[in-house]
């Protein structure tokens, strides 16, 4: 069958490519820990729902391991990881939302890319999730492999990468299929639950979490093949390096602080007791590293103790201690076979 999808945008809603027009990729956005401070509260973007990233809970307080992340960057700035409001963002809005300045860091499970890096006006400060996109497809159309669905229906999430990555794969793969397009991440799980199409194709982290929204979630299942890669991270607006460091070396303090076994339950005997001269510095113990950022020197001893490390972070929300029971894989630590690595401290 021909295909019939629209050509995808790769990086940007209408509105975000009408504001950079206007703002242009140089743009300099200066003194954002500034200007954070003097309001009392860090900004935040995050998902409009999505199970293990970003969600509210049953009493309405958000949830996941991006909601996480800002908390940990407002324990950073303010030794208090509580202050930190949520804006529940949509694939379309997150980006312009972030360009304008309506928020001041994008946590927001959203792909690193070089057109988004290079072009929009946006910088990433690391990666906090390695993924890779997937196919779900029900168990009773009856394949097991990506290579068989030439001719199928693909629901899919407008305004993101999925789209050219899924375009690029059939094509690759010379096969056809036939595009469902959503604009949210709850309206394609529905189309595929309803039977709008037969594949769900998005990151495969989640598909894990919209499985789980599905009627009958054993009636589905998620395909080995993972069609491209898919490094998930936080971004701030290009032109202000101060922040941008903030952001970054907040998750390179967690991602430390896993490796030298230091967690919310034992940080202050750690900062008590030093093991090594790295905890040392981490910990604020000795040197002035958090000043040279424009924070207190205790900055990240606030995030572990008020948030914890990678590790905690990853398994209360994704991983085996949650309901999607996600492996670490890439995301262990460097010398635990996966690809996260914090730079050193000193």
């Amino acid at each position: 069958m021909n295909m019939t999808t629209k050509k995808p945008w790769t990086w940007a809603s209408a509105a975000g490519l009408a504001l950079l027009a206007t703002l242009g990729p140089s743009t300099s956005f200066a003194a954002t820990l500034d200007d954070v401070k003097s309001r009392g509260q860090l900004r935040c973007g995050v998902s409009d729902g999505l199970a293990g990233f970003s969600s509210p809970n049953a009493q309405g307080q958000w949830q996941g391991i991006d909601v996480d992340f800002c908390r940990a960057v407002a324990a950073a700035v303010f030794g208090d990881p509580d202050k930190v409001s949520f804006a529940a963002l949509t694939a379309k809005e997150r980006f312009t939302a972030l360009q304008s300045g309506e928020v001041d860091l994008l946590s927001r499970n959203s792909t690193w890319t070089a057109s988004r890096d290079n072009a929009m006006g946006l910088t990433f400060a690391g990666v906090t999730f390695y993924d890779g996109q997937g196919m779900m497809v029900r168990k009773d159309l009856g394949v097991s492999s990506a290579k068989e669905l030439d001719g199928a229906s693909v629901c899919v999430i407008s305004g993101t990468t999925t789209e050219l990555n899924l375009a690029d794969y059939f094509r690759a793969n010379d096969m056809d299929y036939n595009g469902v397009s959503f604009d949210e991440t709850d309206q394609s799980a529905a189309g595929f639950d309803s039977g709008r199409c037969d594949v769900l194709t998005s990151d495969s982290s989640q598909l894990a979490a919209l499985r789980l929204q599905l009627a009958d979630p054993e009636s589905a299942v998620i395909l080995p093949e993972r069609i491209s890669k898919e490094p998930l991270g936080p971004a701030v607006r290009q032109g202000d390096e101060q922040w941008m460091k903030v952001v970054r070396w907040t998750l390179y303090a967690m991602l430390n602080a896993e490796e030298s076994g230091i967690n919310s339950d034992n940080i202050d005997e750690m900062r008590d007791s030093p093991k090594t001269p790295d905890d040392a510095r981490l910990l604020g113990r000795d040197g002035n590293f958090g000043e040279q950022m424009g924070l207190s020197n205790d900055w990240a001893y606030n995030i572990i103790k008020g948030v914890g490390n990678y590790g905690e972070i990853f398994e209360r929300n994704v991983g085996m201690d949650s309901p999607l029971t996600l492996e670490r894989g890439e995301n262990a630590l460097w010398n635990d076979g996966g690809l996260q690595y914090g730079m050193p401290v000193r």
